[in-house]
């Protein structure tokens, strides 16, 4: 219940009315003493008389009917006009309301931004046939860490700030049909650096038996740079970009690049940048031969690499 901060009678002072009127107290003596009109006084007596305890309840000021509210079968054309696109004062004046009114409306009924009368695009999941099909590039920019920051200690002022102390790169390769992935820790996002890091990466895969024959990437600088370009001509892959602002369709890399920060860029406290490092090949080993993947029947991804090549193999 909320009470008036002006209100002379709470809910405690209207029981106490009720009660010495019930038990003989002259009401306008009541109410001089409670500081309430005679009026205000026989209004909660008269209440609790034909409703009992809930009627010294507070009720809604909303009237009980509005006569002049907008006809339901009118406010239904309105939502109808709203779906098909038009706004406020095409409605208005259609209907005949103001456009206040066909926005009051709307906005009642969830329809006053116009971004929500479209559709969600319809997510189209996709995954390779083999191994090396495609390999999904991405980058996280990660803050170096020099001792324990607010987001362990807690601290709302930040009294612990490492100013200046600059950030790194969390470079990743992630297969899209079997998900095993290829990290490093790089000082930058550069073209140079991101062509040195795609060769290092297919190094790796083509080591584990596997070629890779297409990639994909954001649209960042380093992606669009001429050395990145004659990296994958010399490499022979093809390159395809996502769509500008369409995360989703770099997905698998996306959805990685969570699970890497929560399992272990975030897992616990770390005094230093180096701390953290060392502690990427272990998780990453995890990931691929130990881990169970949602999207792989709760199999790590290395299950899906050829036999010979298997990692699972040297950990079995």
């Amino acid at each position: 219940m909320n009470i008036h901060k002006n209100a002379r009678l709470t809910l405690y002072r209207r029981v106490e009315l009720v009660r010495r009127v019930a038990a003989g107290e002259v009401v306008a003596v009541l109410a001089r003493e409670l500081g309430i009109s005679l009026r205000t006084a026989r209004k909660w007596v008269a209440r609790h008389r034909a409703e009992g305890p809930a009627g010294l309840y507070d009720r809604p000021s909303r009237p009980h009917c509005s006569p002049r509210a907008t006809p339901a079968r009118l406010a239904l054309g309105i939502k109808v006009l709203r779906l098909q696109g038009w706004t406020c004062a095409q409605i208005g004046g259609a209907v005949g309301v103001s456009a206040a009114t066909a926005a009051r409306i709307l906005r009642r009924a969830g329809l006053s931004r116009r971004g929500r009368l479209q559709a969600p695009p319809v997510v189209h999941r996709y995954e390779h046939l083999r191994v090396g099909d495609l390999l999904h590039l991405d980058i996280k920019k990660l803050g170096r860490v020099s001792g324990l920051g607010h987001r362990i200690t807690g601290h709302v002022a930040r009294l612990h700030r490492n100013v200046g102390i600059g950030w790194e790169y969390l470079h990743i390769a992630i297969d899209d049909y079997s998900r095993v992935a290829y990290l490093e820790l790089l000082p930058d996002e550069h073209g140079v650096t991101v062509s040195g890091f795609l060769r290092h990466a297919l190094r790796w895969f083509r080591g584990h038996g596997v070629r890779i024959r297409r990639i994909l990437t954001d649209n960042g600088s380093g992606y669009r740079s001429l050395s990145f370009r004659a990296t994958c001509r010399a490499l022979h892959v093809r390159h395809r970009r996502t769509r500008p602002y369409t995360p989703r369709t770099n997905g698998k890399a996306e959805r990685f690049i969570q699970t890497a920060l929560r399992e272990w860029a975030y897992v616990r406290p770390y005094y230093s940048s180096a701390d953290r490092a060392r502690m990427l090949p272990g998780w990453l080993e995890h990931y691929n031969c130990a881990r169970p993947h949602g999207s792989l029947g709760g199999q790590p991804p290395m299950s899906r690499f050829p036999g010979e090549n298997n990692l699972m193999l040297v950990h079995t």
